[in-house]
């Protein structure tokens, strides 16, 4: 196993020198390949889709991970269509993103250049197979995908289809590669290429995401859970709050950016948690909240410290009355991820404060939680959503993809 991770990273190293020099009319027909291909394969993906989410019944997997396994038509035609839209976006690399002269005349810049060669470890999620590929394709990368063992099935027939649409497309089919086995040793064998692969990232579950911090030699773009708020403010649009907070938890309650906690300020607490309560229970959501919240919605359970540092991911929501503005951002400063906080508001000032001090990946006023992904935010698709800050903090998208290289244009200067 050893030799054979080593030669899928030496092959990448080899593809990725290939993939700098592709240019951007080439990257953007090999995307559009791989979205046709997609269109014409739909009946041996719902194969593959099939076996896995069967077998994952069969093994009792949660009910959330079984739902982010699942390739449905809708899902599917998302792919498609992040597909397409990544081919149309511009081409970072190349791009000179600052210049400048020095007294000497000589012109300084900064240029856009791919990373190289990313390595991705990934659980569950099929669509990360393709969504991942296409953003490294744009970028001019190669990519190495292990995905999660539940999704074996799917993500080989998803590998087979890139591989054979770079290939028709002339760009080399190594560019992306897929690990062939479910052995957990292969991943760290993988995490040991520093010298071919340049960057790792890990997406999936907590435990994931720090097995591969601690064990990767290569720098990784990480994050490792999802503590969303949403924020209810004095004065807030009842009716807005209430749509809001129902689709931040209840859209899809097993991915990142669905709303933890809800925190709601103590003027209109007694006005809306009621409703709000009542909403959540139509749609089968356990509430654990504060003493202050048992006193309005009695059915709540009772929330614990360890209630404000969990990320559910199921139907299950903390909820917690503040005094104040300044409480509820004090609280998901304390308990948060740094991934997403949002307010309802109708104060222009309040709002404007919340986006300036609450230092998350993206802070929303009056919308969900649910649009920090890199397809909602016109990215195309991402790549993951990064709350490690160093080199990309959010949805990590195309641009997210390169680095830039300092370049210096003289015409005969010297150093003195």
């Amino acid at each position: 196993m050893r030799e054979e991770i080593r030669q899928m990273g030496l092959d990448a190293r080899t593809a990725a020198h290939e993939m700098a020099k592709i240019g951007s009319a080439q990257k953007r027909q090999a995307l559009e390949a791989v979205a046709v291909a997609l269109g014409e394969a739909r009946a041996a993906i719902d194969a593959a889709n099939r076996k896995d989410v069967a077998e994952a019944l069969d093994k009792g997997l949660a009910a959330a991970k079984v739902d982010r396994l699942r390739l449905t038509d809708k899902v599917l035609t998302e792919m498609t269509d992040g597909l397409r839209e990544i081919a149309l976006l511009p081409d970072p690399v190349g791009e000179i993103t600052r210049l400048w002269t020095r007294p000497n005349g000589l012109r300084v810049g900064r240029m856009r250049i791919p990373l190289g060669v990313v390595g991705i470890v990934y659980e569950s999620r099929p669509n990360v197979t393709i969504d991942a590929a296409a953003l490294c394709i744009k970028a001019g990368n190669a990519v190495v995908l292990r995905g999660g063992s539940e999704a074996f099935h799917s993500n080989q027939c998803l590998a087979k289809i890139l591989q054979e649409s770079l290939n028709t497309s002339g760009l080399p089919a190594q560019a992306v590669q897929l690990v062939g086995t479910t052995d957990r040793q292969a991943v760290l064998e993988l995490l040991q290429l520093e010298e071919y692969v340049d960057v790792m990232i890990p997406r999936g579950g907590e435990d994931l995401i720090r097995f591969v911090t601690a064990n990767a030699r290569m720098p990784v773009l990480k994050h490792y859970k999802g503590v969303c708020h949403v924020y209810v403010d004095a004065g807030a649009d009842f009716e807005m709050a209430e749509k809001i907070c129902l689709n931040a938890k209840v859209q899809r309650p097993g991915v990142c950016n669905a709303m933890e906690t809800l925190l709601v300020h103590q003027d209109v607490a007694a006005g809306f948690l009621p409703s709000m309560a009542a909403a959540f229970r139509r749609e089968g959501v356990e509430l654990r909240g504060c003493d202050r919240t048992r006193m309005i919605v009695p059915e709540c359970v009772a929330a614990t410290e360890e209630d404000w540092y969990a990320e559910y991911l199921d139907l299950i929501l903390a909820v917690k009355v503040v005094d104040s503005m300044e409480e509820a951002i004090s609280h998901l400063t304390t308990y948060g991820s740094q991934h997403t906080e949002a307010i309802v508001t109708r104060n222009f000032d309040r709002a404007h404060r919340f986006l300036q001090e609450v230092q998350s990946s993206l802070v929303l006023v009056n919308a969900s939680t649910r649009f920090n992904d890199g397809f909602q935010l016109g990215l195309g698709a991402e790549i993951g959503i990064s709350t490690s800050r160093l080199h990309a903090f959010g949805p990590m998208g195309v641009e997210e993809l390169t680095t830039t290289k300092f370049i210096a244009m003289g015409d005969g200067q010297l150093r003195e």
